[in-house]
């Protein structure tokens, strides 16, 4: 017990703060800063790469449903965003995904494909808006950029979740490490 709450403790205090989205620079790039930007932010690899781990965790055959999902819905909310579309609170909703991913993960929950599809995708809406609020200059390669990374790390997840998925208690060391580090994010905001 003392070694899960440390290690989420551990997590937590290494986490650094989001830093993703500033609004500061919008991105003009194209397709490289599509690639590059859902590693700039710490809230985004965990999301993403939680997705992942909770897909292969507990989708079983249909461990790719979800992923597909997020992508999906990841790039109509930057659409949304850039229609001019506004989701008030999208840094705070991005955070708590995380905590709730990796409470879904520490807490082994299964959910049928329609209603973890469903959240995976409000998820995503929120993830998509961040990416697309920001997106000036070629914002096709920009959108194909993120969602290509997105879905590299999707993949790593879902082998880190195959990986765990033998190993007694390690889901919910991780997910409780995840949960920690969303909630860390959210008070840093």
């Amino acid at each position: 017990m003392f070694i899960r709450f440390g290690s989420a403790a551990v997590v937590a205090v290494l986490a650094t703060p989001a830093l993703a989205h500033t609004g500061a620079e919008p991105h003009m790039h194209g397709l490289l800063a599509g690639l590059a930007h859902p590693l700039g932010g710490l809230d985004h690899m965990l999301a993403m790469i939680a997705v992942g781990v909770w897909s292969a965790l507990a989708a079983g055959r249909r461990v790719w449903i979800v992923p597909a999902i997020f992508v999906a819905a990841m790039l109509a909310g930057a659409g949304f965003a850039q229609a001019g579309g506004a989701l008030p609170a999208a840094e705070n909703a991005i955070a708590m995904s995380v905590v709730a991913l990796g409470v879904l993960i520490a807490a082994g929950v299964g959910l049928p494909v329609g209603a973890g599809a469903a959240l995976i995708a409000l998820f995503a809406i929120f993830h998509g808006y961040a990416h697309g609020i920001e997106a000036t200059g070629a914002v096709a390669g920009y959108m194909a950029g993120f969602a290509v990374t997105t879905a590299v790390l999707h993949v790593s997840g879902i082998a880190l979740g195959r990986a765990i998925a033998i190993v007694p208690h390690a889901s919910r060391l991780l997910g409780a490490g995840i949960a920690a580090s969303g909630a860390y994010l959210v008070a840093t905001l």
